[in-house]
């Protein structure tokens, strides 16, 4: 293996032999775990339920009765097959204007109509990875750094930084504020940076949170651009979670606070949006990404670097049909708003059941679990601990704090818009069982317990296997794993 690594680091290119992807990490081997041994109600009822995927699955039901009421929106049905010449030939990286314009009034829509968008300033790219490293390409050159409150979505390390070379510098946000950002974190950040030679470029905001589920509110939005224009930093907010949305305060985009008269001193040259189709209409495989920038350079630049990572002309005619039925968006929009926030209740009030709480949020397809009463002590090998318990014993796949760049042990993120009712029972019935408190229609016993739990305040006395160092992960992937599961 040794002799191997080696032979390819004398052959290959740096890029293609360093460890930056990311991959290595507890959240990309959570995945594997699930891949080896998946889930199926049927074909195998004790595999592992995958909870660390931010899918939203709750409303394919819609979309697949608009296309069988819209079968002329696809180039392959006999109602849309006089359309297909012209979508198959070669088209240019600027995208299919009547694409760029659905996009838009889409955008506008999950903004609830107070902000205007720019068809002709979207760009293209495949995904919001796609779109996310190529308005670092835009921004910033190798050794650069861009400031991120963490936690923060551990792609982020693949995205942004894998190939581009650039630095991210964490803000830490505390759990006693809620994991807030604050303008002294920010600032701290940035002198720190700056006190080791760091050039920084920017501020890169996720907005709804990932993994948090929280959004800003506009006092703390207009407060960082703010910070960002007197420091000639640029701001990226990454908005794909603006439509999962499902309870107050309501969504703020960057966009609205630029139309804020008291922002009207702001440089928008600094300002750009990421935004995608994969959370927010729940269709990740149709890598649809989206660069909305402020600065005429950047549209320039980012739409020459789309030529790497095109939309294909036959998704974008589907969907600017789609988007385009004004009638269906509304309907979609709120109907989703409303499943998301049911399944959430319906989540959390599981969780509570056994004393486990989350972060209050009102947005995303996740959330910020607090598991800290289940450890040994407060400490990442003490998560990481608990963590292989939950996949090897418990057989879900949530993703540690750590993988989040979280400063405190015992959070853990955990979807529950990838499944259907039944799963998301299942997961809740093995953490009852994880927990030692089964749910009881007698109201006194389940009182007892409670008081019982209470009393052990949530601490599992796992066996010695279970906290056996040497107890590896259930995985088999080819692909190398993290020293972790090694």
């Amino acid at each position: 293996m040794g002799f191997e690594c080696a032979k390819n680091n004398a052959i290959l290119s740096k890029l293609a032999t360093n460890e930056e992807h990311g991959e290595n990490s507890p959240y990309f081997d959570g995945w594997k775990a699930y891949d080896n041994d998946p889930f199926h109600p049927l074909k195998n009822p004790n595999g592992v339920i995958q909870m660390g995927l931010a899918e939203n699955q709750l409303c394919f039901d819609l979309i697949e009765e608009w296309i069988k009421r819209n079968p002329k929106a696809s180039i392959c049905s006999n109602e849309g097959i006089k359309s297909f010449k012209a979508i198959a030939n070669f088209q240019d990286y600027h995208g299919l204007p009547e694409f760029r314009r659905a996009i838009a009034k889409f955008m506008e829509k999950t903004r609830g109509g107070r902000v205007r968008f720019d068809p002709e300033r979207v760009v293209m790219a495949g995904g919001a990875t796609g779109a996310n490293e190529s308005i670092i390409f835009c921004l910033a050159d190798p050794g650069d750094a861009f400031l991120v409150p963490s936690p923060y979505y551990p792609a982020f390390n693949r995205d942004l930084r894998w190939r581009t070379g650039v630095q991210l510098i964490p803000i830490h946000c505390e759990s006693s504020n809620n994991f807030q950002i604050t303008a002294k974190a920010v600032k701290e950040a940035y002198e720190n940076a700056q006190k080791s030679n760091i050039k920084v470029k920017g501020l890169i905001l996720t907005n709804p949170s990932n993994p948090l589920g929280t959004t800003l509110d506009k006092h703390t939005l207009k407060s960082l651009l703010n910070f960002t224009n007197q420091h000639n930093l640029h701001l990226v907010c990454d908005e794909i979670y603006a439509a999962t949305v499902f309870d107050m305060p309501q969504f703020v985009s960057i966009a609205e606070i630029l139309e804020d008269n008291e922002m009207s001193h702001c440089n928008k040259d600094l300002v750009h949006i990421v935004y995608s189709l994969s959370k927010d209409m729940g269709l990740p495989g149709f890598r649809i990404g989206i660069i909305y920038s402020f600065n005429d350079a950047v549209v320039s630049c980012a739409r020459k670097m789309s030529s790497f990572g095109l939309v294909s002309t036959q998704t974008q005619h589907f969907l600017a049909a789609m988007l385009n039925d004004e009638k269906f968006v509304v309907n979609y929009l709120a109907e989703s708003a409303r499943r998301l926030a049911n399944r959430h209740k319906h989540f959390t009030n599981g969780l509570e059941e056994v004393g486990i709480t989350c972060l209050k949020n009102n947005a995303g397809l996740f959330c910020w679990m607090d598991l800290r009463k289940l450890l040994r002590d407060s400490t990442f090998d003490s998560e990481m601990s608990l963590w292989r318990v939950i996949i090897n014993d418990v057989k879900l796949n949530v993703s540690p704090g750590s993988s989040f760049d979280c400063q405190e042990p015992g959070w853990f993120r955990v979807c529950f818009a990838n499944m259907d009712d039944g799963t998301v029972d299942i997961a809740l019935a093995r953490i009852r069982r994880f927990v030692g408190v089964k749910k009881s229609g007698d109201e006194s016993n389940a009182m007892e317990k409670k008081q019982q739990w209470k009393k052990n305040n949530l601490r599992l006395s796992f066996s010695k296997r279970m906290y056996d160092e040497s107890v590896l992960s259930p995985l088999s992937s080819p692909i190398p794993h993290s020293p972790l599961v090694r």
